[in-house]
């Protein structure tokens, strides 16, 4: 079943963090475990109508490419369904982020600038208001 444009967004976001937890080295099993937990509390915070968990589930169980193609992949999902991003969703994917790479110290260089850069791409888009929360 395809997902929404909502669930693409979450989706997409849940891959950008994905991409700076593995932005320096692989994920080992207690990584994984806290990113999941992370990113399932982060996103939980979002008013949506379906199950965060099998997002997150798809994401970790996917064969994983390097996280810069990762990246690139997840922002244009961002961009393409960004007629449903609200400011809130802005707001709440940028914490996501934030708050993985603030879990695995210490933040590397690699991490901040793909942090830096995602903030740079997602600022510009808003959402049609008629989705607005």
């Amino acid at each position: 079943m395809p997902m929404s444009p909502t669930q693409n967004l979450y989706y997409a976001v849940g891959q950008i963090a994905f991409a700076v937890a593995t932005s320096d080295g692989e994920m080992q099993k207690e990584e994984r475990e806290k990113f999941q937990s992370i990113v399932s509390a982060e996103l939980s915070k979002g008013k949506y109508n379906f199950d965060i968990s099998s997002i997150i589930f798809k994401i970790l169980e996917k064969e994983q490419m390097p996280a810069e193609d990762t990246y690139q992949w997840a922002m244009h999902q961002i961009r393409l369904n960004s007629h449903y991003l609200s400011p809130e969703m802005k707001a709440l994917f940028i914490s996501v982020i934030n708050e993985i790479a603030l879990a695995f110290p210490p933040v590397t260089h690699e991490e901040g600038e793909l942090i830096a850069r995602f903030k740079h791409e997602i600022a510009p888009l808003y959402g049609d208001p008629v989705y607005y929360n």
